[in-house]
């Protein structure tokens, strides 16, 4: 099984497909769980899919749910399983959760069924900012059965090899989206007095939004805005007329949250004013919090004194990435944790996101093993 969960893993890296286009691996997702004996369902968020293994007795329904997308980054890495699709990668792992949860689905199918409840398999599409989880939710994976509660993992290359890191309350930031249009007036770069340059002016306005977390938020608070696309300009002899900024901000107080679009654009209208130049600001609530029930946690730190023996997870602090588990977390009591992949060497050190990023494959089972745990532990105790 250890070799399947790898070749599973190997096949999606080199083979990875962006957010709503995951039909080869949807594909192979399905054609598994049919095998299994599961009911499964297709096309569910466009490119979802859903699995269900029933109990021999009626009870609760825990849901398991790994994504299945890819990023729009080139591979950089030299592996055999590299990338064959250029400019895009599984650089977020999403490789190995789709591999973890078919293991964990074949490991209950066919070793450790449950007797009482049900479980739901939950594979879905976008997760790199397009709502894939929303979109399944809106589709009716949560219901028929309706699901009491939910379990997914993520991948992390800081965390030693099969280690947990686990933590109840606030556990990802919400990450909002933002696009500013910095409108001035173009001209001949030999000129610039006869123009309006909204280059520099995006530049002061970019090194102004940083100001909002170091003189604008408590120190015990935390934000982050970040620029990260910017496009503009035509030629070198040109003075641009425009230049647009995408973005994102990413919070942990929903108060705060709340606040960023009037901070955002005040510095934005300020700049703008004081270089005659005018501007569009777009704010848009992307992803909330995922927040992780205290019980649900406590569960999974059991499961993995059990499963793992004792002393292999610990409590890991909020991160500020954005997860779209929160979905689902806002609907039932559920639990996100980390997976440690990795092995102290270079390959893994790289962070997710990265043209480099890799894993240690032998945390691989660890995540099949606590999936499918955690899912029969709930169901005992429910």
């Amino acid at each position: 099984m250890r070799a399947q969960l790898s070749a599973w893993r190997r096949d999606f890296h080199r083979n990875p497909e962006l957010g709503y286009e995951e039909t080869r691996t949807a594909g192979i997702v399905a054609d598994h769980l049919t095998r299994l004996g599961l009911e499964v369902r297709t096309g569910v968020g466009r490119t979802g899919v859903v699995g269900l293994l029933r109990g021999t007795e009626p009870g609760p329904t825990v849901l398991l749910r790994a994504d299945m997308d890819a990023l729009p980054i080139p591979d950089g890495k030299t592996a055999d399983y590299a990338s064959t699709v250029k400019g895009k990668a599984h650089l977020c792992g999403h490789d190995g959760h789709t591999a973890m949860l078919m293991t964990a689905a074949q490991l209950l199918a066919t070793c450790d069924a449950p007797r009482k409840g049900h479980i739901k398999f939950m594979f879905q599409p976008a997760e790199e900012g397009l709502a894939g989880a929303k979109a399944m939710i809106d589709d009716g994976v949560l219901d028929e059965p309706r699901v009491d509660a939910a379990f997914a993992l993520h991948v992390k290359p800081t965390i030693d090899t099969g280690r947990i890191g686990v933590g109840s309350g606030t556990f990802y930031a919400a990450a909002d989206r933002i696009r500013i249009r910095i409108i001035g007036r173009g001209g001949h770069a030999a000129a610039p007095h006869q123009t309006i340059d909204a280059i520099p002016i995006a530049a002061q306005a970019i090194t102004a939004l940083q100001s909002i977390a170091s003189r604008q938020t408590d120190p015990l608070d935390s934000v982050v805005v970040t620029i990260g696309q910017i496009q503009g300009g035509f030629a070198s002899n040109v003075i641009a007329p425009e230049v647009e900024l995408i973005g994102t901000v990413r919070t942990l107080n929903p108060a705060l949250q709340e606040q960023m679009p009037a901070r955002i654009e005040r510095i934005v209208r300020g700049v703008t004013e004081s270089f005659g130049a005018s501007y569009e600001f777009d704010y848009k609530f992307s992803y909330p919090m995922v927040i992780n029930d205290e019980g649900m946690t406590d569960l999974v730190r059991h499961t993995a004194d059990r499963t793992l023996g004792i002393g292999r997870w610990f409590d890991e602090r909020p991160t500020m990435g954005g997860e779209d588990f929160a979905f689902v977390a806002r609907e039932v009591p559920s639990a996100l944790f980390w997976l440690g992949v990795g092995d102290g060497t270079e390959r893994t050190s790289y962070p997710l996101h990265h043209p480099l990023f890799d894993l240690d494959e032998r945390a691989l089972p660890v995540g099949a093993a606590m999936l499918a745990s955690a899912a029969l532990h709930y169901l005992e105790q429910a």
